[in-house]
This record gives C-alpha cells, structure tokens and sequence, in this order.
C-alpha cells in the first residue's frame, strides 16, 4: 500500500495545504490558519524534495519547477533552502524568521512551538541568518543582529552556505568586560 501524500496548492509566495495535513502540524511545519496550513516556499521544497509533500498550480510541479519559481520570488533561495534543509536534517525545528528580521527561527529538537507562556526550553533557541559564504557586512549591522538575538534570550547565527553548498555556522556574540 502506497503512503498518502498531502497536496497543496501554490501561491505567489506559499503553498496551502487544505486537508490531511495533520502529520506536517505535528512535525512543526508551517502555520495553521482556519482549516487549512500555509507553508513557506523553503517548507514546501524541503518536503517536496522528501517527497513528503506534492504541489501543484495547474499541474503538479517537480522540485526543480518549485526551486525555479521559489529563484524567481527570492533571490536568496539558494542559501536559505541549502540551511533549512541542513537544520531540518539535523533533526531541528525550524520556522521562518520574518517577523525578527532574519532568515530562521531555530527550537531545540523535539520542542513543539506554541502561543503564548513558554518554559525556557520552548524559547527560540537560535536566530540565523543564511549567507553566501563572500557575503560582506557592516559592523551595524552586525551589531543589530546580535542585539536582537541578546533581546529574545536566543544566540545568533550565520550560515555560510559554500559554492559546493556546505553550511558552516559563525555565532556571534556579545561579550560585556
């Protein structure tokens, strides 16, 4: 007997899956919003690529379709994809970062993320950014970066994605003499 395989439709920038989605709640994917779970385009092409996951918009899309419209929307696909899936891989759940202004939210693996009172060990653990390993950057902003992550009790990371897309992880820290 063949595994089902949840559908989802794709949108600019998402993809909705708007039934049978249960399993991808429970492994921390995406965001459920009424009946239906939105995903990010990293989300959707990590699962696609585990063949977890099939999209469609008239018809159904290879993974090397989605990377192309995923190119298109962010030229920075390349290395946010490339980091996800090494976090992912590594067994950590992962969420988008938008509303902190980087790349990725990181939780120890096993947390379930929730609304609302946390212990600490259900915090954001990490904050990352993915960059191009010849990515230049000033000391502003770096500065920015490593306050916010201080600001949300996280530790802040950069992940240098290599041209032969190997991820390397910097943490940057603040240190008080």
């Amino acid at each position: 007997m063949t595994e089902y395989i949840p559908k989802g439709k794709l949108f600019s920038t998402r993809v909705v899956v708007d039934k049978d989605f249960e399993e991808l709640v429970e492994r921390n994917y995406g965001k459920q919003v009424a009946d239906r779970l939105e995903l990010s385009l990293v989300e959707a092409l990590y699962l696609v690529e585990k063949k977890r996951l099939s999209v469609s918009r008239e018809r159904k899309l290879s993974f090397t379709r989605l990377l192309g419209h995923a190119h298109k929307k962010d030229k920075r696909m390349h290395e946010r994809f490339t980091v996800f899936k090494d976090l992912r891989d590594r067994g950590l759940v992962v969420k988008t970062g938008f509303k902190f202004g980087c790349d990725f939210r990181v939780y120890q693996r096993g947390v379930g993320v929730k609304r609302g009172p946390k212990a600490p060990s259900e915090h954001t653990k990490w904050i990352v950014y993915a960059i191009p390993e010849d990515y230049r950057s000033s000391f502003q902003e770096l500065s920015r970066a490593v306050r916010l992550a201080h600001s949300i009790r996280a530790r802040m990371l950069w992940a240098l994605v290599d041209n032969e897309g190997d991820v390397t992880y910097l943490e940057v820290t603040r240190l008080k003499p």
